[in-house]
């Protein structure tokens, strides 16, 4: 007799957490990246995260190389996102009409 376990599959990975209020969750960096250029431009924001990437030569292929070598820079980019969101939000929300008020 040995002590080896019975071959059978292996137990399947644990899915991911769903994650409803977490408004990075299913983006991915090359989506995050191509937003924040696209509302700010390269060169807003290679002001906003003064990083080599966003300002010479800047492109998505380069700026994702970059990013996922570096963890502090990404977090910096994760966060001017979810701020170029808040924002966006108020801006829907003051043109909303506002209902009068008794």
């Amino acid at each position: 007799m040995t002590d080896e376990a019975p071959a059978g599959p292996a137990p399947a990975p644990a899915k991911p957490a769903h994650q409803p209020r977490n408004p990075l969750h299913g983006l991915t960096l090359e989506a995050i990246v191509k937003a924040l250029a696209d509302h700010y431009g390269w060169e807003q924001l290679g002001e906003l995260v003064p990083i080599r990437c966003f300002a010479i030569d800047p492109s998505v292929g380069s700026s994702l190389k970059f990013l996922r070598k570096t963890p502090w820079a990404r977090e910096k980019v994760e966060s001017l996102y979810l701020f170029m969101l808040r924002e966006q939000r108020r801006e829907q929300q003051q043109q909303q009409p506002q209902p009068p008020q008794r």
